[in-house]
């Protein structure tokens, strides 16, 4: 027993559920992209990846067990900061692009390839998938209660199932082996995956998910604080373990994939053509089935967080009245078109994925600077600087002489320029906060 009356079964079913809600589309995309690329040395970039995509997630999900909920993490700052840092994360993760984007990549890798190019253009077979989409999403988010039942104990062995199928063969009966690494995959493996887990964007999920599974552990009867948190690091661990099954076994699909299907530009065309050549047409039945149990899972974790917090923030809308809003408004949003979406939600997620990490690992050196809420302060006041101007680089909005500094910062080529200043923010925070502290 867990805590208060919470059996092993009860912690392995909120496991899996994490484990789904984490795995979206995009998830299964990145690995056999990173596959094909690195090559020979794969499993050296595989190792990275799964620091980023694995690790922080895990430290995530985590931190808000201990914390309580993301805002509560986010008032170390000050309260001004926990509100609006906590809107915006709900906010870019959830309605604004993450929610809408699962309803559009479902409908692209699980719809389409059945359809020839004249009605895939046309706009209405999208609408009725992306309506029934998510009226799915919201009758499955309406009663959180069932949230483990429905994903834990059903749809993610059925994903998983899927899952194993399409991986089993490639193992059996491989496509080829690994080709020559390509780009920084050659030089620097390791770390080139660590990027490319950095640039999943589960940190920012686990940040969300972790409400749902706070929740989910509270309505089993576990409400001590220190029974909720190894709860948490329990189910984190078991997604965790799922996760990195999933990762090494699409990476090995798209290691072997090159002298089979050839280069591809995405992941999304190597695990399709893969699945096809594999299975045939039976091949790509799976992978859109797989793909679309992926995509449901994620919505409905998004729609349950997002609909949860801002219930809190806005007390005289339920939670089932947010729920229908944010599905109709997701609705709408997909229909727009996946272009559109990410060029305007990307830049915003480079600016505060980093402020996310910064957060995390703070919060578990909170002991070591006495709770300093400069040290917080300082760290994410000069990391947000420098992501904030690689966002707007992602935005095509450019100044040349700041990026031109800022890129002569370590590791700026690598994305994550923003690390040596967070780190010289959270000493100057520490010497002002033990200053400050003496002279009281």
């Amino acid at each position: 027993m867990v805590g208060q009356n919470f059996s092993g079964k009860q912690l392995f079913a909120i496991g899996l559920m994490l484990f789904a809600l984490f795995l979206g589309a995009g998830n299964i995309i990145f690995p056999p992209f990173l596959g094909q690329q690195a090559g020979t040395n794969v499993w050296i970039a595989v190792s990275g990846f799964l620091v980023t995509g694995v690790g922080l997630p895990l430290l995530g999900v985590v931190a808000i067990g201990k914390a309580g909920d993301l805002q509560s993490l986010a008032n170390r700052v000050s309260p001004t900061f926990g509100l609006l840092f906590t809107v915006v994360i709900y906010l870019a993760i959830g309605p604004l692009f993450g929610i809408p984007r699962t309803g559009t990549v479902a409908y692209e890798i699980g719809i389409t390839p059945f359809m020839n190019d004249n009605v895939s253009k046309n706009g209405l077979p999208l609408f009725i998938y992306i309506v029934l989409f998510f009226a799915l999403t919201a009758w499955l988010s309406l009663n959180p209660a069932k949230l483990v039942d429905r994903i834990g104990k059903f749809i993610t062995p059925l994903m998983v199932m899927v899952l194993v199928i399409l991986v089993a063969k490639s193992f059996i009966t491989p496509m080829g082996e690994p080709g020559k690494p390509l780009g920084g995959y050659e030089e620097h493996p390791f770390f080139k995956g660590f990027v490319e887990g950095y640039l999943t964007m589960d940190t920012i999920a686990a940040l969300v998910f972790g409400i749902v599974v706070i929740s989910s552990i509270k309505d089993m009867g576990v409400t001590e604080p220190k029974a909720i948190t190894r709860a948490s690091v329990s189910a984190g661990v078991i997604a965790a373990i799922g996760l990195t099954l999933v990762y090494i076994s699409l990476t090995f699909i798209g290691s072997t994939s090159s002298s089979a299907i050839g280069l591809h530009d995405n992941g999304g065309a190597i695990i399709s053509s893969s699945a096809s050549y594999l299975y045939g047409t039976f091949g790509t039945v799976i992978l859109g089935v797989t793909i679309t149990l992926a995509c449901i899972t994620t919505s409905v974790g998004l729609v349950s967080s997002c609909a949860k917090y801002f219930s809190i923030v806005f007390p005289r809308l339920s939670y089932k009245s947010i729920v229908i809003i944010l599905s109709l408004f997701s609705t709408v949003i997909a229909n727009v078109g996946l272009t559109q979406l990410i060029s305007f939600s990307l830049p915003v997620l480079v600016f505060i994925y980093p402020l996310a990490i910064v957060l995390i690992i703070l919060s578990f050196m909170d002991h070591m600077f006495n709770s300093y809420a400069s040290v917080y302060g300082c760290a994410l006041l000069a990391a947000g600087l420098v992501s904030l101007f690689d966002g707007l680089r992602a935005a095509q909005i450019t100044f040349p002489t700041i990026d031109t500094v800022l890129l002569h910062l370590p590791l700026a080529a690598e994305g994550i320029g923003w690390a040596l200043p967070a780190i010289i923010g959270a000493v100057i925070g520490y010497v002002y906060g033990s200053v400050k502290t003496k002279r009281m």
